[in-house]
């Protein structure tokens, strides 16, 4: 039974991200994986029958297959500062799964090396700050914060060197989405409003289909819009505005 992978991000186009494989590390092997997790992504792989091959899936070393593993671009602020080009420099997102109920999630690999957003970086991740992120996330979760899951750590074999040398390790994380604010700043910065709009238009319909405002002119009998990506109205932004804020309170 295969893991059933989509790559909705990566048909938004070349701006958005960089087609670019994880970098294979020398000995993968699992230390945790999140078996109820798993199961409500409905992956039918299991730690007891599947380690080695779970192993080589979320350590980059086997591409799942349908994978088209992207580093995402976006900006953001680095020690007080803006930054117009941070991106993915140590992450791929591998493609987007549906659940049980059929809503989408992405998967992510943190720590699986390098892309044109690495800047002087490794591309690598310690076991330390593996473990820590799956603990806090799955507390958080069990709290009821909305936040990313991890779905895997997966030791490396390899060192990876920060103020002394640590184990390596890659871990899985599992979001409803890794757009980010800095994703919309990427494309307001350089002026791109044609990208912006499409990004937009991409956030509404696959995390706030809800809002989308149909019309006889813009809707097909089976329901579907047929509006370009680029020509929502503004109506629609503004209720995306808005219904974004509403879910940081």
């Amino acid at each position: 039974m295969p893991i059933n992978l989509s790559n909705s991000y990566q048909t938004l186009g070349e701006s958005f991200s960089q087609r670019i494989l994880p970098t294979p590390v020398a000995q993968p092997s699992l230390l945790l994986w999140n078996e109820p997790l798993a199961k409500t992504l409905t992956i039918p792989l299991t730690k007891d029958n599947d380690a080695e091959l779970i192993a080589q899936y979320f350590s980059g070393n086997r591409l799942i297959e349908g994978s088209k593993p992207i580093a995402q671009a976006y900006s953001g602020h680095q020690f007080a500062h803006f930054n117009p080009q941070l991106g993915d420099g140590r992450a791929h997102l591998l493609g987007d799964i549906a659940d049980s109920e059929g809503k989408r999630w992405d998967i992510q690999l943190k720590g699986s090396g390098t892309s044109n957003f690495s800047r002087q970086g490794d591309g690598r991740c310690a076991l330390g700050p593996a473990l820590r992120e799956y603990i806090m996330s799955e507390a958080m979760f069990a709290l009821g914060v909305p936040t990313t899951r991890c779905l895997a750590v997966v030791t490396t074999g390899e060192s990876v060197y920060r103020e002394r040398p640590y184990d390596g390790a890659v871990v899985t994380r599992v979001a409803a989405s890794h757009i980010r604010v800095g994703t919309f700043q990427y494309f307001a910065a350089r002026g791109d409003i044609d990208s912006l709009k499409k990004l937009t238009n991409y956030a509404i319909n696959r995390h706030f289909p809800e809002l989308i405002i149909k019309s006889p002119e813009s809707t097909s009998d089976n329901g579907d819009t047929n509006k370009p990506d680029n020509e929502m109205s503004s109506e629609q932004v503004l209720r995306f505005f808005s219904a974004v804020l509403a879910k940081q309170l």
